[in-house]
């Protein structure tokens, strides 16, 4: 890992530019941060840059928290080089979107899948070497982004200790399968009126969660209006699976 860039915010949280291999991402930690949880920030992809002002406002909070956060940039994404295959899948779905009728499984996979294949690795190799660092010590969480990258991480990484989940991307009906064998607490998400979320698939997926602590928040809206007393509850959620002390406030 290569820092490229490092600053401190106007609250403390210092934060790093990274390159991870040729995979660009961004770390940030609390001020004088000594051996915090780790929260992997997952994001639908479109470049770090655009989606720069809403990552940071998470890290920020999740710094009041007492937590680390780190993200990289999806494969085909960004600056990254163009993935053919996810490009093609990715253009079929738009089409079947604009058209109005589902979205076949086989254009869901093809789009999904090989992303799977290609992130995990990559986010292992980051959990790896930021466990390294004397501010970060774990445990270890994943929150947002694309669900079935979050569900696939969590099922095949043991320092992964828990999971929030948002329910706004397609999902290969595969993926069920793995998240009967997820086991750690999870914390969905759902829109209730998300236009570009199966809403039954997102029911389906819950359902499938093997875990014996879950939780489901549905708020009536589209992609864009979740509330923001959800972000509170998925503080809560952070606070009681990652810290020792769960007395820290949460913020608003």
């Amino acid at each position: 890992m290569n820092i490229t860039s490092e600053r401190r915010l106007d609250d403390g949280v210092v934060e790093r530019h990274i390159n991870l291999g040729d995979v660009p991402g961004i770390v940030w930690t609390p001020p004088a941060a000594e051996s915090v949880p780790l929260i992997l920030m997952g994001h639908p992809g479109g470049g770090l840059d655009r989606i720069y002002p809403r990552l940071v406002g998470r890290a920020q909070h999740s710094a009041a928290l007492g937590f680390a956060s780190a993200t990289l940039e999806l494969p085909g994404s960004g600056v990254r080089p163009r993935v053919v295959e996810l490009d093609a899948a990715r253009d079929d779905l738009q089409r079947a979107v604009r058209s109005g009728e589902p979205v076949p499984d086989d254009v869901v996979d093809r789009l999904i899948l090989p992303l799977l294949d290609l992130a995990v690795p990559e986010l292992r190799s980051l959990i790896d070497t930021l466990l390294e660092w004397p501010e970060i010590g774990g445990p270890v969480a994943v929150s947002g982004g694309v669900i079935s990258l979050g569900i696939r991480l969590a099922t095949t990484d043991p320092r992964i200790v828990a999971a929030g989940l948002f329910a706004g991307s397609y999902v290969p009906r595969s993926i069920l399968d793995e998240a009967r064998a997820l086991t750690i607490p999870v914390h969905v998400l759902l829109q209730w009126d998300d236009e570009g979320n199966d809403r039954q698939m997102a029911l389906d997926l819950f359902d499938a969660f093997g875990s014996p602590e879950k939780t489901l928040m549905a708020n009536l809206g589209g992609h864009t209006g979740v509330p923001a007393h959800a972000g509170e509850d998925a503080a809560r959620f952070f606070v009681q699976h990652l810290r020792d002390d769960q007395d820290a406030p949460l913020v608003r």
